[in-house]
């Protein structure tokens, strides 16, 4: 019914910024959340960040104060916002409706020290 598609990863350096988009197809008009999920090399897929229909939102310990989250319902869009990169926030980047269980092919975000 849906679609997500990941797109605005790439090299960074630690400290810099990245803004990631999320473009949304199909039964557009069933999203009420958006969220955002990353998953490194050799370790389990983790939640990163999550805005609802009301524009409330919700960050993982390790990302607050630096990612920010948004979206743009009018263009079916999702973003977030990527400052003070660390090492640690190197990751395949997914985003997707939380009651979704299928996943597309994530962005690529590697953040060198």
């Amino acid at each position: 019914q849906v679609q997500f598609v990941e797109s605005g990863g790439g090299l960074v350096q630690a400290g810099g910024s990245l803004r990631l988009s999320c473009a949304a197809s199909g039964s557009t008009f069933s999203i009420n959340a958006i969220g955002w999920y990353r998953q490194a090399p050799g370790k389990q897929r983790q939640w990163v960040a999550v805005i609802y229909s009301n524009g409330n939102t919700d960050y993982a310990d390790s990302v607050k104060g630096r990612f920010t989250i948004s979206r743009d319902n009018a263009k079916n869009m999702g973003y977030l916002q990527m400052n003070s990169l660390k090492p640690e926030d190197t990751a395949v980047y997914y985003c997707k409706s939380p009651d979704l269980d299928y996943w597309g092919q994530g962005t690529q975000v590697t953040v060198s020290s």
